[in-house]
């Protein structure tokens, strides 16, 4: 059984697929953004899982949240689930805050990204971005395409040793999602779980949605841009992705 981290845990998909793993037998680490967040994922923590509280728009926090981790058992896969729709938070909490979990957490040989189908509506302008989150710079189709270049990023550097995968879970019933989402939402879920687990997975640098792999944007893929993400990222933060 594996060890997996799953942020933004205390609802949606987060809570879906920490209550699943927790059913398959795997420990869960659940995230949640306060104490006060916590209190929503309580019957999980009764059923063995183990929390992190750090607000992912406070780099800071996401720092020491990465070094209570790290002093603790060894985690086999990160699920970065967390993610925010609008606001000034769009690249601190769906960009910044899984580049730093990554770039941070010595141990995770799996890591799985929460794309959007609508990354492709996405830029590939890195300028003027404000990464500390003052000011909103940046859309949430921008940001998903960032995260989903990043996953291509630490795939192509990072295999074999670790795996990367983007998912995109489709517009499901969800706070975020809204009422009206006409996805699967189990469907929703299902995908990141066996990218984190399954004992015969050889994939990496995938885009995956439903169980089936999709092409992303071809931005996702071009070396020049991974490489000037990247070396944004590690401008703003102070943090390079290591080897492994």
């Amino acid at each position: 059984m594996a060890r997996i981290l799953v942020t933004g845990s205390t609802d949606g998909l987060g809570r879906a697929t920490a209550e699943a793993l927790l059913d398959q037998g795997h420990q869960v680490i659940v995230h949640a953004r306060s104490v006060e967040r916590a209190a929503a994922i309580q019957a999980l923590i009764d059923r063995g899982a183990d929390l992190v509280i750090a607000d992912l728009a406070d780099r800071q926090a996401v720092r020491d949240a990465a070094q209570e981790l790290d002093d603790g058992a060894s985690i086999d896969a990160v699920i970065h689930n967390a993610g925010v729709v609008s606001g000034a938070g769009l690249l601190p909490v769906n960009v910044v805050a899984p580049y730093l979990f990554t770039a941070l957490l010595r141990t995770p040989t799996r890591h799985v990204y929460l794309s959007s189908g609508m990354h492709r509506g996405g830029s590939t302008d890195l300028a003027v971005l404000d990464w500390y989150g003052d000011r909103q710079t940046a859309s949430y189709s921008d940001t998903k395409l960032f995260l989903t270049t990043l996953t291509a990023a630490v795939a192509d550097r990072w295999a074999p040793r670790v795996s990367a995968n983007a998912v995109d879970p489709g517009w499901v019933p969800t706070k975020m999602g809204g009422a009206g989402a006409t996805d699967d939402f189990d469907l929703g879920h299902e995908t990141q779980e066996r990218l984190a687990t399954a004992s015969d997975l050889t994939v990496t640098g995938g885009y995956w949605h439903h169980g089936e792999q999709r092409q992303p944007h071809p931005a996702v893929t071009d070396a020049a841009f991974q490489q000037e993400l990247l070396a944004a990222l590690a401008d703003a933060t102070g943090v390079e992705l290591p080897t492994r």
